[in-house]
C-alpha cells in the first residue's frame, strides 16, 4: 500500500455499450468512486478520475443483431445516453472516453505488440466451439451453457453471471449457440495467449503477501481461490468481425479479445485527457508516488486483479493497481438485475421520473451499498430511506436553522453571546460545556469519516455523515431555542451560532456523497467558496457572525406513495412481458390417428375435497365428482393453490388415464391444466352454464 502518493489514478470500470446505465452498475462501481474521487479533490489531492464506453467485444455485435443494426449504431446510441446519464447524475469523471476511438486503437493495438514482440504470448492452434449454421466461432456470449462450477443452466461462454466464476466457452457443459440454437461442433482455429502461469510467482508475492490484509475479503478470497486452482494461458484474441485488429501478420479475421483491449482503455482515456489539458499522461501510470485504484463489481475482480496486472508486469513500464475495492451484486426487488430482461431502474429513466432527486438515488445507493455481500434494492426502502432520514433527519436539521435564523435576526448569523449577567470576555465567547462538546464533537468529524473513505466503507461513511445532522438535531432538540427566546434571547445567539456552525460543515462534509445538496445548502447558506475538511476540523467558525445567509429552502421533498407504487407497478409490467416473451410453445408432438385420441375420455367434474399430501410440497389430494363415480387423483398444483380456494372448482378430468400410485394414493386419472401470460398455473376450465358433471369433452 503506497503511503503519502503524490497523485491519484481512479479508474471506475468501462461499462458496455449495449443499454443504458442502471442502478447496480451504480451501486457497485459509478457512485463509491465518485464519492472518493470528490474526497480526494477536497483534501486537495491531485486526482485524475477515468472512464469510457466499453464498445467491443461480443456484447454489442449480439445487440446490434437483435436490433438489425450495426454495431457502431449501437455504440453511438449507447454511449450517447450513457455519457448524458452521467453528466445529469453528477459524476465527476475528468475524462470519459471511448474505445472505438483512434487513441484507443492505437494504444491497445501498441500494447499488444510491444508483448508479441517480447516473445510473451503462446501462440496455439486449438479446438473452439463453431456454429456451422452461422459459419461463425462461438466466442464469449454468442454460446450458452451448463456451468461447470455451480450448476447454472444459462452461463455464458466467458463467465457465469450466477457464481461469477471466470470460463472459457468449452468450459461449458451442454453448449448451445445463443445465434441459432444449434449445438456447436469443434473446429481448430489458431489463437495468442497470455501464459498467466509464468506470472504466479509474481502474483502470489503481489496479491497473497503484499495485500493480504488493506484489500478487502472478498476480493482476496476471490483471487487467492483463483491462484490457488492454477492459473492457466488466458486467450488475448478473439474470432470476431467486431474489434480491434490483432495487428500482426497471419492474424487475418482476429480480433483482440475485449478484456485484453478493455483496461487499456484506462491508459488511453488517460492520453486523450492529457492531450486536452496539455498534460503529460506517463506520470498517472507510470510513477511509483503514484496511487492506482480501480472500481469495479464482483464480476469484474479476475480481470483487475490478475490479468490486467500481468499484462501490466510483462509491458513492464507500468505501475500496479494499490487497491481495487470491488462491491458485490445489487438486485433489485428480490431479483438479479438483468439488462438483456429490463429487469433494472435505468438511470436515465430514474432522472426523468425524479427531477432534481438525483442525490436521493445516490443516498439510497451508499447506505445500502453491497460492500461486503450482494444485497436488494426496492422502491419501499429508497422511499423510506428518503423520508425518513434525508427528509427528516438531515433536511429537518437545516430547515430549523434557517427559519429560525430568518425570523429571530433576519437571516443574519448572531454573535455568540455570554450567559445572562456576565460580561463577554474575549474570544471563547463563553459558550457553555454543552456548547463546547458539540463543537469539538464537530471537529472531530471530517477525520472519522476520511478514516472510513480511505478504507473504502462508504456506507459506514455516510452513516457518519448523518450522525452529523443527528448532532445537529439533538442540540436544538436539547437547548429549545424557541422556548428560551422568550426569557434568555442572548442565549439563543449562541444557540443559533452554534447550530449554523453544523449546518456550515455539512455543506462541505456531505459534497462527496451529497454533491447537488452540497451546492444547494452552500446556496442557502450564502456560502461562496467550499469549506475545505482541514478548516472544519481545526476552527469552531465556519460561518461567521454578521453573515447573512438565505431564504429557507426544502433540501429534499417527501416522496408520496403513489409515486412508488407506479415504479411498483412498471417492474411488475416488465415482469409480465418477460414471461410471456419467454414461454416456449411447445413443438408439434408426433402425429397421433384419430383413433388415438378418440381413446381418451374427457370429462367434467367437479372437486368436492382436497387436502395436502403429507411430507410432499408439490402433490394435492382430490376427490372428483366426475359424473360417472367419485375418484380420488392426486395432482401437482400444491405450490400454486390451496385446498381452500379449489373446492367447488369445475375441471376437465381425463378419466380413462390408468390408475398410478404416488406416495401410496392410488390417483384414478389425471386433471388439464396450462400456464397463462404471466406464468401462472390455470384450469382448463369447462365451468360454463349448461354443463353438467360427466358431460363428455369431444
Amino acid at each position: 500500500m503506497i503511503q503519502n502518493p503524490k497523485r491519484y489514478t481512479i479508474t471506475a470500470a468501462l461499462p458496455y455499450t449495449n443499454g443504458p446505465i442502471h442502478i447496480g452498475h451504480l451501486a457497485g462501481v459509478y457512485v463509491p468512486s465518485d464519492i472518493y474521487s470528490r474526497y480526494l479533490r477536497l483534501q486537495g489531492r491531485d486526482v485524475l478520475f477515468v472512464c469510457g464506453s466499453d464498445e467491443h467485444g461480443v456484447a454489442i455485435s449480439m445487440k446490434a443483431k437483435k436490433e438489425g443494426v450495426s454495431p457502431q449504431e449501437i455504440i453511438d446510441k449507447y454511449d450517447g445516453i450513457i455519457r448524458k446519464s452521467f453528466v445529469d447524475f453528477g459524476i465527476s469523471f475528468d475524462n470519459y472516453s471511448r474505445t472505438s476511438s483512434k487513441i484507443h486503437h492505437d494504444t491497445a493495438s501498441e500494447f499488444f505488440k510491444k508483448l508479441y514482440d517480447k516473445g510473451d504470448f503462446i501462440e496455439q492452434v486449438t479446438e473452439q466451439l463453431y456454429d456451422a449454421k452461422a459459419n461463425q466461432f462461438l466466442a464469449d456470449r454468442f454460446v450458452i451453457g451448463t456451468c461447470p462450477k455451480c450448476g447454472y443452466e444459462e452461463a455464458y461462454g466467458d463467465q457465469c453471471e450466477k457464481c461469477g466464476s471466470t470460463l472459457n466457452a468449452t468450459d461449458l457443459i451442454n453448449p448451445k449457440s445463443t445465434i441459432t440454437g444449434e449445438i456447436p461442433v469443434m473446429k481448430s482455429t489458431k489463437h495468442w495467449f497470455l501464459p498467466l502461469d509464468r506470472y504466479d510467482e509474481f502474483l502470489r508475492e503481489w496479491i497473497l503477501v503484499g495485500h493480504k490484509n488493506d484489500w478487502k475479503p472478498n476480493v482476496y478470497g476471490q483471487v487467492k481461490s483463483w491462484i490457488d486452482g492454477g492459473l492457466e494461458p488466458r486467450a488475448v484474441t478473439r474470432d470476431l468481425d467486431w474489434g480491434i485488429d490483432v495487428p500482426v501478420e497471419g492474424a487475418e479475421g482476429k480480433k483482440l479479445y475485449v478484456w485484453f483491449d478493455a483496461p487499456i482503455g484506462y491508459i488511453s482515456a488517460t492520453k486523450e485527457w492529457a492531450l486536452r489539458e496539455g498534460k503529460e499522461w506517463e506520470p498517472y501510470w507510470k510513477n511509483e508516488d503514484t496511487k492506482l485504484v480501480h472500481f469495479i463489481g464482483k464480476d469484474n475482480i479476475v480481470f483487475h486483479c490478475i490479468i490486467f496486472p500481468a499484462m501490466l508486469k510483462a509491458e513492464g513500464s507500468y505501475i500496479l493497481p494499490d487497491n481495487v475495492p470491488a462491491n458485490e451484486f445489487l438486485n433489485l426487488e428480490g431479483n438479479k438485475l438483468s439488462t438483456s430482461k429490463n429487469w433494472a431502474v435505468w438511470l436515465h429513466e430514474y432522472l426523468e421520473d425524479f427531477p432534481n432527486q438525483q442525490d436521493v438515488l445516490r443516498y439510497a445507493l451508499t447506505s445500502n451499498a453491497p460492500e461486503t455481500k450482494d444485497n436488494d434494492f426496492t422502491w419501499k426502502d429508497f422511499q423510506a430511506r428518503n423520508n425518513n432520514e434525508l427528509v427528516a433527519i438531515f433536511g429537518n436539521f437545516i430547515n430549523r436553522v434557517v427559519v429560525l435564523t430568518n425570523k429571530y435576526y433576519e437571516g443574519i448569523v448572531p454573535a455568540p453571546q455570554p450567559p445572562k449577567g456576565e460580561q463577554a470576555t474575549g474570544g471563547n465567547y463563553n459558550f457553555s460545556d454543552y456548547d463546547n462538546e458539540v463543537l469539538a464533537e464537530l471537529k472531530a468529524y471530517p477525520a472519522v469519516i476520511s478514516s472510513s473513505i480511505e478504507r473504502y466503507r462508504f456506507r459506514e461513511a455516510l452513516g457518519e455523515l448523518m450522525n452529523v445532522a443527528r448532532l445537529g438535531n439533538k442540540y436544538l432538540a436539547d437547548e429549545e431555542p424557541w422556548k428560551v427566546i422568550k426569557d434568555n434571547p442572548e442565549r439563543v445567539q449562541t444557540q443559533m451560532y452554534v447550530a449554523l456552525q453544523i449546518a456550515a460543515a455539512l455543506s462541505s462534509l456531505c459534497e462527496p456523497f451529497l454533491p447537488f445538496t452540497a451546492t444547494k445548502l452552500s446556496r442557502i447558506l450564502k456560502i461562496e467558496s467550499k469549506i475545505d475538511w482541514k478548516t472544519v476540523s481545526e476552527t469552531s467558525e465556519l460561518i461567521p457572525s454578521g453573515h447573512k445567509i438565505g431564504e429557507a429552502e426544502l433540501l429534499f421533498a417527501k416522496i408520496e406513495d403513489e409515486k412508488i407504487q407506479k415504479q411498483i407497478d412498471k417492474l411488475e409490467a416488465t415482469k409480465v412481458a418477460n414471461i410471456a416473451e419467454n414461454k416456449m410453445v411447445e413443438p408439434q408432438k408426433e402425429t397421433i390417428q384419430y383413433e388415438d385420441f378418440a381413446k381418451m375420455d374427457l370429462r367434467v367434474g367437479t372437486i368436492l375435497e382436497a387436502e395436502k399430501m403429507p411430507k410432499a410440497n408439490k402433490l394435492l389430494i382430490l376427490k372428483i365428482d366426475t359424473g360417472i363415480d367419485v375418484r380420488t387423483i392426486v395432482s401437482g398444483i400444491a405450490e400454486s393453490f390451496s385446498p381452500e380456494e379449489i373446492v367447488g372448482k369445475r375441471v376437465t378430468v381425463l378419466v380413462n388415464l390408468a390408475p398410478r400410485n404416488l406416495r401410496g394414493v392410488e390417483s384414478q386419472g389425471m386433471i388439464l391444466m396450462t400456464t397463462n401470460a404471466e406464468g401462472k398455473l390455470v384450469f382448463v376450465n369447462p365451468d360454463v352454464d349448461g354443463v353438467a358433471n360427466g358431460d363428455t369433452i369431444n
